[in-house]
């Protein structure tokens, strides 16, 4: 369990092979509910590769000293975030606040 926000990732090994890359990590929100987003690539288990990069956005609560994941989106493809882009644009136009 993770115990300050530095810690939290979405790197994973299996047997000594990475199969999934944290790329790049934004915190969006802190406090006892922490939002993170991040940028990663999958490896593909049989070649190895790393496929596209995807977006997941990630809530922690932390208890006890201790952050919990309690919920994730995963962002799956270029044209997925884009589309999340433009909507948010057109709902929150720039200069309003």
């Amino acid at each position: 369990m993770a115990e300050t926000i530095d810690e939290l990732t979405i790197h994973y090994e299996e047997d000594g092979k990475v199969l999934r890359r944290e790329l790049a990590k934004e915190v969006l929100s802190k406090g006892s509910w922490t939002t993170i987003m991040f940028l990663y690539q999958d490896a593909d288990r049989q070649t190895g590769e790393f496929g596209p990069s995807r977006i997941s956005i990630r809530r922690y609560q932390k208890r006890e000293g201790s952050y919990l994941p309690r919920s994730k989106f995963e962002i799956s493809s270029a044209s997925q975030a884009w589309a999340i882009c433009r909507k948010i644009q057109e709902w929150l136009p720039q200069g309003d606040a």
